[in-house]
């Protein structure tokens, strides 16, 4: 098994000899520490989730034998820490034999995670108490999506592009967050890290999940601006819980009402965020909306009592909840919440429905998709989309400045 860590963040690491003693010593005896802990945890169906669950332990235990600096200097954002295994006592139907991990800027992204109020303990357990799950949810270019067990976090596969492009802006945007006290509709990035398991490389990030761990949702919009080709397709339609889009969010009729004051602090984040974003030359991204119906949520849990009553405890307590093993992390509740209710430390982007709504709902949003350049690719596009269309279609591809315009000019328009 080798471990290698980036020039900067070797220097970051080494700062006090105390600590570097202290990683040494650890280093000296991992490979027994690794077998140790090889059958109680990182068992899952898919290799690469293993791999994942391995090295999110393995880079968390190791960064809290770092001490946190006074301030993040320009080389964290260019480090990584990176390690080798290659161990036959490993079952290499759970756990693969041979490889590699790689953490990019431990540091920063262990700084985000403190600004948006995450422990790493909490960070740790979410992500490896158990197997992460898989999502029906597909993003652009095949990214497969995956919940962490308590449904936290997401999981997303992104491409070499999006690493570089994440790199790009990595510094600036935690500038933004630091400014903004990490209060934002943005995706939260808390890791971005580099598995490769048989010569394949696969690149994941890590992010809040925008919709509730406990707080069903019963229908989704990803919304742009946008309204050229913005229907759900009939493939999209026939999911369990489908994502429609711009067009199909206006035919419904579909409005956000929420109070005065929510709205206005809702608008001020979403204006700084978009005009964050078109500074970065970012554009394609989108509000993602979902809609808890309280009434109905209370409903289908009578409903769901009733059929368990009438089971008489056959039943294997596979409905939708926190699962019955999951750990006590120090976020949740003290006290029970009732239906309807959240705790907003952990359900960020949630805001009720005023009182005048003709529903109760809950509804949770948050931009996301947020690493697409505005490059030559981008232009090309534009140019042939406007071609086909019109000037004046209102198509996705526009350039930065004015995509954030209409964004936002459009979400002011479905909020009541």
């Amino acid at each position: 098994m080798k471990r290698r860590l980036s020039p900067p963040l070797r220097r970051a690491m080494a700062s006090a000899s105390s600590i570097a003693a202290a990683i040494a010593s650890k280093t000296k005896t991992k490979k027994k520490h690794f077998v140790a802990q090889k059958v109680k945890l990182f068992r899952a169906s898919d290799p690469l989730l293993s791999v994942l669950m391995w090295g999110v332990n393995h880079s968390i235990n190791e960064l809290s034998h770092v001490q946190i600096p006074i301030m993040l200097m320009p080389d964290d954002f260019k480090a990584y820490s990176k390690i080798k295994v290659d161990n036959h006592l490993f079952n290499k139907e759970n756990m693969p034999s041979h490889f590699k991990f790689k953490e990019y800027c431990p540091l920063v992204f262990r700084n985000l995670r403190e600004r948006f109020s995450i422990d790493d303990q909490d960070f740790l357990n979410s992500l490896t108490r158990s197997s992460p799950m898989n999502s029906e949810a597909q993003g652009r270019s095949g990214a497969r999506f995956h919940t962490s067990f308590d449904k936290r976090y997401v999981i997303k596969t992104i491409s070499s592009e999006d690493v570089a492009e994440m790199h790009n802006i990595l510094k600036k945007y935690h500038q933004f967050i630091v400014e903004c006290h990490g209060n934002t509709l943005l995706p939260q990035f808390l890791g971005m890290y580099r598995l490769t398991v048989d010569g394949d490389e696969t690149y994941m990030i890590v992010t809040r999940n925008v919709f509730s761990h406990r707080l069903s949702v019963y229908k989704k919009y990803d919304l742009k601006g946008s309204t050229v080709a913005r229907e759900a397709s009939d493939k999209e339609k026939a999911k369990e819980l489908p994502t429609y889009k711009d067009n199909d969010f206006i035919n419904d009729g579909q409005k956000i009402y929420i109070d005065g004051e929510n709205k206005k602090m809702f608008l001020e984040k979403l204006r700084k965020d978009v005009e964050f974003l078109a500074q970065l030359k970012l554009m394609d991204y989108s509000l993602l909306v979902g809609i808890h119906d309280v009434e109905r949520a209370e409903q289908e849990e009578v409903e769901s009592e009733d059929n368990e009553a009438e089971e008489e405890g056959e039943s294997d307590g596979g409905g939708i909840g926190t699962p019955p093993d999951s750990p006590s992390n120090t976020l949740d509740s003290t006290k029970p919440l009732s239906p309807g209710e959240f705790d907003p430390a952990i359900d960020v982007y949630a805001i009720k429905s005023n009182d005048s709504a003709p529903r109760k709902e809950i509804y949770f949003m948050a931009i996301i998709d947020i690493l697409q350049h505005y490059d030559a690719k981008k232009k090309a596009a534009h140019a042939a989309k406007t071609v086909k269309h019109g000037a004046g279609a209102e198509i996705s591809t526009v350039n930065p400045e004015q995509y954030s315009k209409r964004f936002y000019d459009f979400i002011t328009t479905i909020l009541s």
